[in-house]
This record gives structure tokens, C-alpha cells and sequence, in this order.
């Protein structure tokens, strides 16, 4: 089963809307929070792999649905969020994963190419967000958080991702204000350099540098997808019920990383000490493809 850190039926009873739910950081948290007690929906673009999770969370004794939804369609998220609501009957909260971007430096990215990693790391979690907020938190109180990413100084090869997150963190701040007085809490999570599937994606050739990525993390090593999750269910936990309007930053320091700063200890020997260890929550985690080639 999984090996939450948090009480078992911390979220009993809740239905949470998990988008990029087919895959890893948002497959990772859907489990988490099943295993939490809540029912997890998942949202993403392929159902053969929202149908994987939840047969996976089912098999584990969990609770899950999934609903097939390109995020950046208007139309597709008004007609989603009613759907939930009628199978469901509520929303407690929104994990606002769903995300991705392509490796190119600024001058080579068209038109096109901004476009859809805007649209889809901020306008598609704007639009779930204010729809969720629209059809039932408004009225009801809820959490949302949105997961961005380790943008601080820039995103040099990937300038499109990096101005979608920034926006989103703006808009996590914005929202939470705005909602505060319908009791819903808006806050985000940043993942640095995270060992998910979501590093498979990217071309063969980046393999060297996205394995050599550790040397610049003063901690030593890759987070884990259990490690955000755990950031995810806090925030939408009881415990964080006086925080809004934050960024929770999962990085091992990463963007506190200054050209010619030692890191100390070997890396080697840094990575044996209890403080530093990854917390190996997930039991379906697996290792990404490109970590396994050496």
C-alpha cells in the first residue's frame, strides 16, 4: 500500500479533481489521496491511462473515476466540472497537475509552439480553477493547488514553460485573495528536478544532461514524485487551513545554487545522510527510463 506520512482518513469523503492524472507526479497523488480516503477523479487527454490508474487505485482498495478532457478547451472544462458534479455531488479540491513543455531555446519556438505551453500550463489551470471555483466552491469553500515548477532565475531552454509558470503563480496569489471569502484556499507547489515519467519525454540526445542535472541540486540527488505529493496533500490538509496565496518549493535548494559555491560533502557522501534521503512513499513508483540507460 502506499506509505503515506499522513492519518489514514485525513481526506475521507472528499472528491478531488486530479488533472495529468495518467502519469507521473499526478498518477503518484491520486493514489496518495485514494489511499487517504478520498475519490479521486482523473483528468487527462488519453483514457487507456486514466483507465490504468484507476484499476491500479481499485486494486488497492481505493476509490477513482476518470474523465476524458483537454483542459484547454473552454467548452470541454464548463462540460467537464458538470459532469463531476453530477456523478459526484461535490468537489473538495483541485490538484492542477497537468502540464508539459519541449526543449528549444527561445528563438526556435513558433508561434504555435508558445501557444500550446501557455494554454496548456496556465490557461487550462486557469479555466479548471475558475470552474471548479464557479460550480461549486464558490458556494461550498474548497482547496486548490497548482503545480508549477522550479522557474526562480529563469527557465534558459524551455522560456515558454517558464513564463506559463510564473503566470500561474501570479494567478495562484490573485485567486486566492479574490476566493478567500468563500473559504477556498488557492496555493501552489514548484517542483524542482523531480525523477517522474515526465523525463522520458524529452529527446534521447538530452539523456547526459538530464542525468548530470544532480550536480546542481545541493541536496545531491533527484526528488522523488512522493515527496511532491506529500507537498500536494499538505496543503490540502486541515493543517494548512491558515495558508493561501503560497508557493510550496519541493527543490533541495536547487535555485539557491550559485556558480562557484561548493556544495560540500561529496555528492556521494551527501546522499548518505538521513537528513537528505528520498522518502520512497509511492509503491508503483519506477525509475524513469532515462536514469536506467547508465
Amino acid at each position: 500500500m502506499y506509505r503515506s506520512v499522513f492519518a489514514p482518513a485525513l481526506l475521507r469523503d472528499q472528491v478531488v479533481v486530479v488533472t495529468g492524472g495518467g502519469s507521473g507526479i499526478g498518477r503518484c497523488t491520486a493514489h496518495e489521496l485514494a489511499h487517504l480516503g478520498s475519490h479521486v477523479v482523473l483528468v487527462g487527454r488519453k483514457p487507456e491511462k486514466l483507465q490504468a490508474v484507476q484499476a491500479e487505485i481499485l486494486q488497492d482498495g481505493g476509490q477513482a473515476s476518470w474523465q476524458v478532457c483537454d483542459i484547454r478547451q473552454e467548452d470541454a472544462v464548463v462540460a467537464l466540472i458538470q459532469n463531476v458534479l453530477r456523478a459526484q455531488g461535490r468537489i473538495d479540491a483541485l490538484v492542477n497537475n497537468a502540464g508539459g513543455q519541449y526543449w528549444t531555446p527561445l528563438e526556435a519556438i513558433s508561434a504555435k509552439g508558445w501557444e500550446a505551453v501557455i494554454n496548456t500550463n496556465l490557461t487550462g489551470g486557469f479555466l479548471m480553477a475558475r470552474e471548479c471555483y464557479r460550480q461549486w466552491m464558490s458556494a461550498n469553500g474548497g482547496a486548490v493547488v497548482n503545480i508549477v515548477a522550479d522557474m526562480w532565475g529563469s527557465m534558459p531552454g524551455m522560456g515558454h514553460s517558464g513564463a506559463a509558470r510564473a503566470g500561474m503563480v501570479s494567478f495562484t496569489e490573485t485567486a486566492a485573495l479574490e476566493w478567500a471569502a468563500s473559504g477556498v484556499r488557492v496555493n501552489a507547489v514548484a517542483p524542482g528536478y523531480i525523477a517522474s515519467s515526465g523525463m522520458d519525454h524529452y529527446p534521447t540526445e538530452m539523456g547526459d544532461v538530464l542525468r548530470g542535472m544532480r550536480k546542481t541540486v545541493p541536496q545531491g540527488r533527484f526528488g522523488n514524485e512522493a515527496e511532491v505529493s506529500g507537498a500536494i496533500v499538505f496543503l490540502l490538509s486541515p493543517a494548512a487551513s491558515f495558508i493561501t496565496g503560497s508557493t510550496l518549493r519541493v527543490d533541495g535548494a536547487r535555485p539557491q545554487g550559485r556558480l562557484g559555491w561548493p556544495m560540500g560533502l561529496p555528492l556521494e557522501a551527501v546522499q548518505q545522510r538521513a537528513a537528505v534521503k528520498p522518502f520512497d512513499g509511492f509503491h508503483r513508483a519506477s525509475v524513469p527510463k532515462v536514469f536506467q540507460e547508465k
